[in-house]
């Protein structure tokens, strides 16, 4: 999606004085000043689907108490992906900080994480691959600190069943 950011490069080709750079080298200096660092990206490498069928939901959230469903997180980042092309997910823009993934392999495309007596029926996978003992990985466990660039996961999808 177009989040409205524009990357910008300088070529040396065309430049006839030092202005253009200045005012470059003074705006870097407001941004560093200001605490304003340029957005970062997560990538998020999917393995271990035991079928192609249905979607990948996936919610990346910056609140520990929203996490893991986002539920009411206006801020957090969602995502519905078909699995046949979900080797990767990306999120972008993503404002200096910690975040935590969460998704699920709804292999029937019902929209939700289907369960048995409380116990997940389909795949599931948690940002930093946390050990699952009784219900979801708490957020520090599945934190992942994002700064600008990308920073990339491996997230193996689990299944109980």
């Amino acid at each position: 999606p177009n989040t409205g950011v524009t990357m910008v490069f300088i070529s040396g080709t065309g430049i006839t004085s030092a202005a253009p750079i200045k005012a470059l080298a003074v705006l870097t200096l407001f941004a560093s000043l200001s605490g304003t660092a340029a957005p970062g990206s997560l990538d998020a490498g999917l393995q271990g689907f035991r079928s192609d069928k249905g979607n990948v939901l996936a919610c990346l959230t910056t609140h520990a108490d929203k996490f893991p469903n986002c539920q009411d997180d206006p801020n957090a980042r969602r995502m519905t992906v078909p699995t046949r092309v979900a080797a990767t997910l990306r999120f972008d823009n993503l404002p200096s900080g910690t975040y935590a993934l969460a998704l699920i392999h709804d292999e029937n495309g019902n929209g939700k994480l289907d369960t048995m007596l409380g116990i997940p029926k389909e795949g599931f996978g948690f940002s930093n691959n946390p050990t699952i003992r009784f219900g979801p990985p708490s957020f520090k466990s599945a934190g992942v600190a994002i700064t600008s660039g990308v920073t990339g996961e491996k997230i193996k999808v689990k299944y109980l069943f």
